[in-house]
């Protein structure tokens, strides 16, 4: 577990950033992308295209939205998108290095995020893998089944909300 003590900032991200992003999106996809059998060129190629292709749906979508690096002790450990609406916050993204997760990181990086949701009286909002790591996390930290959005069947992503308490926390 990451100490209290080390930093993990964030950092808007610039073209500079590039290579350490696709790696990153590398890394996330990397126990699927094994599996397949494919010969690294091919693989590299995939994830490339697949990298590319989030990218510009992510502009369409999510026009507008906060593109960040996570940094754990000014090293690059991840990143985080967020598009802050007037009504609701979606977390679009949030991806660490393998070296990162499970250490606090995102705990960290969530709870910040819902401390200023909490100010800004709006739900935070995301998409998840059902059951992954990432989904027993939000979880914990109090995100809900949005009750507007019902599980379709053999979608294995389940959309979760978390609302401030009326209070404003």
């Amino acid at each position: 577990m990451l100490p209290a003590t080390v930093p993990v900032t964030l950092r808007p991200i610039t073209a500079s950033d590039e290579a350490f992003l696709f790696a990153l999106y590398a890394s996330t996809r990397e126990g699927e992308v094994a599996m397949w059998g494919w010969a690294p060129a091919q693989r590299e190629a995939f994830l490339k295209m697949q990298w590319l292709a989030q990218g510009r749906d992510w502009a369409v979508r999510y026009a507008g939205a906060e593109h960040r690096l996570v940094l754990v002790e000014g090293q690059p450990a991840g990143r985080m998108v967020v598009a802050r609406g007037g009504r609701e916050w979606r977390l679009v993204d949030i991806s660490l290095l393998p070296s990162s997760r499970g250490a606090g990181v995102g705990t960290r990086l969530l709870r910040e995020l819902q401390d200023e949701a909490a100010k800004a009286r709006v739900p935070v909002k995301l998409r998840v893998l059902r059951g992954s790591p990432a989904y027993r996390l939000y979880l914990r930290l109090g995100f809900r089944a949005e009750a507007a959005v019902p599980a379709s069947e053999g979608d294995p992503y389940v959309a979760l909300e978390w609302a401030p308490s009326p209070r404003g926390g």
